[in-house]
């Protein structure tokens, strides 16, 4: 214990081991204890070299873990934090969210928490000295809920085939949604029969129907509304309340109600009540829920879309030179340092570097650029970009999480994980909703049993009721994070990457767009826009003349001046020795004539002279 603490004994004190980074020498030691005694509320500091680590005594009421890390960062050294994404079960409305975020948040090293409902994960940033995956499952317990556990992948039935990849999470959204329609669809059915029962004009007396609805209603109650029951018990048993609270409680005070109506009615006519069953109630009540519940699940569903459009621009498998062999083996078993082989038309499968060969890439994925990029030994790969033309072999530089896709998915995924400030203020405000829920019921019940008009304890009941299922705060905590995945994955669609929920939230102040992007903004398809004739030939012919020879070409430019000559009603003539210049253009002939097609270097190869061409060039260039 310190002097301090000493003194004022009301002092709190707590301990921390951060990793420390980038340490090499006993002055950086120094540099690091320096740096965090000075922040207030550090109690005292030491750094060891050997284990890279800072031990930090501190008052946790004064200064948080953060506040130490970026202590460290300020001195030049880093403190590095892990962050993990875990699939939450069990969550239903705003409230949860809070619940669940409370919980993980007390835990020692545990930076940075937020829990989305639409995507019904919470992504935690924290210590890994201090605190793991198995800590976050025994905090979300605590709160009521759980962390889903993966599905197994598919393997393959022979020896010859490979299992295609499974999307575990969309086939468990596939079978909730599913699941989800059919219990609204028995719901819906059985709950216009019991309206029925009521209403109609039939041959039977009210207590046969009265049986009859029970028979009925009682599946749906169990079967049906056995998901708000489950999800009640398991926050009741952490002494917390949610959604599912208010479905079960109320749905359950009319069943039960109407299931003593049906078997002790002369009971209830003792008690100066009239004995009045209420299936329709808890069955329709449960019916429209689950309805919601099911369009909820379909648009979560729908707006992960992006995410998978793409991880489907990877390619699944890659052609690994072993040796003299090339052998085809899935994506995920490709290593760094692996030399892979890139044909005509195929993906890269991961992030390298050329090594033999020459190509052009489409990188438009990644970069937006329409026009291929070229590809010569020493050049940097992406992978996912689509090789257009040559055949080359490549290393394996980046593969996994650690491509440029992979780290555009995970950006993607962070984003729409991430929350907007309107959404904090929600969820703040949702913790508190259920509690004054169930406390404003039990008075309305109170009043209404009182007060109210005869028969005071049906009155009572049904206003009660009506409090309970009518206050859902489901809408409170899905409307932001699903306009959050909408917003983001569609960005993503189109190419642009949002980082979070503020960003979004804040691009309604945008009044000007600046635009970093190498040459102008396309259309994504080149197009002919001047044609410069020289030695006597006309536009025409000049057009006709290249047209022909890039018939046989695969190049955007190439098509562009086919296209171009197309739309112009010219008819093109058959190219012979047709030879692509990989990286420089084409050679052909053309009805006897000889013609280079392409860029500068490979018409000075070939000691062309420009005639003065260069100087128009330079200005269209100029122009865009």
């Amino acid at each position: 214990m310190t002097t301090e603490q000493l003194n004022n004994p009301t002092i709190q004190e707590a301990e921390v081991a951060l990793p420390i980074g980038g340490m090499t020498c006993a002055s950086c030691v120094r540099r690091v204890e320096r740096a965090l005694t000075k922040v207030e509320g550090v109690h005292n500091a030491a750094v060891n070299l050997a284990t890279e680590r800072a031990t930090v005594k501190y008052d946790p009421s004064v200064v948080n873990i953060a506040a130490l890390r970026a202590a460290v960062e300020h001195a030049g050294y880093t403190a590095p934090t892990e962050e993990e994404i875990l699939p939450i079960e069990g969550m239903t409305c705003a409230s949860c969210v809070r619940r669940v975020e409370k919980s993980l948040a007390k835990l020692p090293g545990v930076e940075n928490v937020a829990v989305n409902l639409a995507t019904e994960q919470a992504t935690v940033r924290y210590n890994p000295a201090m605190v793991s995956r198995d800590d976050f499952g025994k905090a979300v317990e605590k709160a009521g809920y759980g962390i889903r556990r993966p599905e197994p992948q598919a393997t393959p039935t022979d020896n010859t085939s490979e299992a295609a990849p499974v999307d575990t999470e969309a086939a468990r959204r596939r079978r909730e949604i599913n699941t989800l329609r059919q219990k609204f669809i028995v719901s819906l059915v059985a709950g216009v029969l019991i309206m029925a029962g009521m209403f109609l004009p039939l041959p039977w007396p009210m207590e046969a129907r009265y049986i009859a609805m029970f028979l009925v209603s009682t599946p749906v109650q169990l079967w049906a509304g056995w998901q708000f029951y489950k999800g009640a018990w398991m926050a009741a048993r952490h002494l917390s309340t949610n959604m599912n609270t208010l479905i079960a409680v109320g749905t359950s005070a009319a069943y039960l109600y109407s299931v003593f109506v049906t078997f002790f009615p002369d009971a209830v006519r003792v008690a100066g009540l009239v004995p009045e069953a209420y299936y329709d109630t808890s069955t329709l009540i449960i019916a429209l829920i689950l309805m919601g519940r099911y369009f909820e699940a379909r648009a979560k569903g729908q707006t992960s879309e992006a995410i998978k459009k793409l991880m489907g621009l990877a390619p699944r498998t890659a052609r690994v030179i072993r040796g003299s062999e090339e052998i085809d083996l899935p994506i995920e078993q490709v290593q760094v340092g692996d030399v892979l082989r890139v044909r005509p038309g195929e993906k890269a499968p991961v992030d390298g570097v050329v090594l033999e060969g020459q190509s052009s890439l489409d990188e438009s994925m990644l970069t937006g650029e329409s026009l291929p990029v070229e590809k010569a030994p020493g050049d940097a790969v992406i992978g996912a970009t689509l090789n257009k033309s040559g055949s080359f072999s490549m290393k394996a530089t980046r593969v996994g999480r650690d491509t440029a896709l992979a780290q555009i998915v995970r950006l993607v995924e962070e984003a729409q994980g991430s929350k907007a400030p309107i959404q904090r203020l929600a969820d703040e405000i949702s913790s508190y909703f259920v509690p004054v829920v169930l406390g404003l019921a039990a008075l309305t019940f109170a009043l209404w049993y009182v007060l109210g008009p005869e028969p005071k304890f049906t009155v009572a009941l049904v206003a009660t009721i009506a409090v309970l299922i009518i206050a859902c705060p489901c809408a409170l905590g899905l409307a932001t994070p699903t306009a959050i995945m909408v917003g983001t994955g569609k960005g993503a669609e189109y190419g642009v990457l949002i980082r979070g929920g503020e960003s979004l939230e804040g691009a309604h102040k945008i009044n000007a767009i600046i635009l970093d992007k190498t040459g102008t903004l396309t259309r994504g398809k080149p197009s002919v826009t001047d044609l410069l004739p020289t030695n006597g030939l006309t536009e025409r012919d000049l057009l006709r003349l290249v047209a022909s020879a890039e018939r046989g070409s695969e190049h955007p430019l190439g098509e562009a001046i086919v296209s171009h000559a197309s739309s112009l009603g010219l008819e093109l003539a058959s190219a012979t020795a047709f030879n692509a210049v990989a990286g420089h253009g084409i050679a052909a002939t053309v009805e006897g004539r000889q013609l280079l097609i392409g860029n500068a270097r490979l018409l000075s190869e070939d000691n062309v002279s420009l005639d003065g061409l260069s100087e128009k060039a330079s200005v269209l260039a100029s122009d865009g």
